[in-house]
C-alpha cells in the first residue's frame, strides 16, 4: 500500500516543523516546505529524535513567488498523489492601521492569503485527478476577532476564513475537503514581529501600543504548547471522515467565540479596553 503524501508550507519552525513531524509519524510521506532550506536543520533534528526523517523531503518554496511555485509544482508529479496541503506559512505584523504603510499591508497579505491561494491552486489539478484531498488553512482567532495593533494580520486572516469557507463550498463535488485551524496564543515565534516593534515615543500610539505589548508579554506564561495544534491537523488529515470547516483551539478560544456571538460588540469592546488600560 502506498503512503498518502502531505504538503506542509513554513514547516522550518513553529507549528509547521511540528505539523510535518506529526503527519510524519501518522503515517505520511511529507513534503515540508520553507523559504530558506538552510533553516531545516532543527526540523531534521527533530525528526532523527522521531525516527521518521526517511519520510521528509524537504523543498524549497516560497509562498509569494510564481517562479518558486511554478518550479515547486513540477516536482508534485513524482508522487502517487497529493492527499493533504496544510497552509502554514505565515506571519504577524504589528502596528497601528495609521501607522503602517500599505506596502506592509500588501507584504501581510501576500504570505498569509495570497501565498495560500497560490499554492493550493497549484496543488488542486493534483487532488481533483484523484477525487480526494484535504486542504488544512492554519488561521488564528485573529481570524475571528480583532485586536488593537494586529489589523494587517487579523485582516488578513480574516480574508482566509472566508475564502475557505467559498472554497469548502466548491471543493465538496470533488470529494476534497477543507478546513481552518483556529489557534489563540501558543508558544511559537508568530509573534516575533510584534514583540520586536520599535515604539516611537513620539507617536500618538506610544502609550496604547506600550500596553499591548506588556500585554502580550505578561501572557506569555499561560500560551499553549504548540504540539496540541499540530496533534490536531494531524487527526484532521488522517482519522476523520469527514472534517469540519472550523476547529478552534487553545485556552479560552472556544469560550471568547461563544461569548462573541451572543454579546453585544459594545460590551466585547470595554472588556478589551479597560483590559488594556490596566
Amino acid at each position: 500500500m502506498k503512503k498518502k503524501t502531505a504538503i506542509v508550507t513554513g514547516a522550518s519552525s513553529g507549528f509547521g516543523l511540528l505539523c510535518a513531524i506529526e503527519l510524519a509519524i501518522s503515517g505520511f510521506t511529507v513534503i515540508a516546505t520553507m523559504r530558506d532550506v538552510k533553516k531545516a536543520k532543527r526540523l531534521i533534528k527533530a525528526a532523527k529524535e522521531k525516527e521518521v526523517a526517511e519520510f521528509l523531503s524537504i523543498q524549497q518554496l516560497d509562498v509569494t513567488s510564481t517562479d518558486s511555485i511554478i518550479q515547486f509544482d513540477t516536482t508534485l508529479s513524482d508522487y502517487p498523489s497529493i492527499d493533504v496541503l496544510v497552509n502554514n506559512a505565515g506571519f504577524a505584523l504589528g502596528g497601528f492601521s495609521e501607522e503602517l504603510s500599505i506596502e506592509e499591508y500588501r507584504r501581510q497579505f501576500e504570505t498569509n492569503f495570497f501565498g495560500v491561494i497560490a499554492v493550493t491552486n497549484a496543488v488542486l489539478p493534483f487532488m481533483r485527478a484523484k477525487r480526494h484531498g484535504r486542504i488544512i488553512n492554519m488561521s488564528s482567532i485573529s481570524g475571528r476577532m480583532g485586536f488593537p495593533g494586529l489589523s494587517a494580520y487579523t485582516s488578513s486572516k480574516h480574508a482566509l476564513e472566508g475564502y475557505s469557507e467559498s472554497l469548502r463550498l466548491e471543493l465538496n463535488p470533488f470529494g476534497i475537503d477543507v478546513s481552518l485551524v483556529e489557534p489563540g496564543s501558543y508558544q511559537t515565534n508568530i509573534w516575533a514581529s510584534v514583540e520586536q516593534m520599535e515604539i516611537d515615543p513620539d507617536s500618538p500610539y506610544y502609550s496604547y501600543m506600550e500596553r499591548m505589548v506588556k500585554e502580550i508579554e505578561s501572557g506569555k506564561a499561560e500560551h499553549g504548547d504548540p504540539i496540541e495544534v499540530a496533534k490536531l491537523v494531524a487527526q484532521i488529515a488522517s482519522q476523520l471522515k469527514t472534517p469540519d470547516l472550523r476547529y478552534p483551539i487553545g485556552k479560552g478560544v472556544k469560550q471568547n467565540l461563544f461569548l462573541k456571538s451572543f454579546l453585544p460588540w459594545r460590551f466585547i469592546e470595554s472588556v478589551i479596553l479597560k483590559k488594556l488600560r490596566q
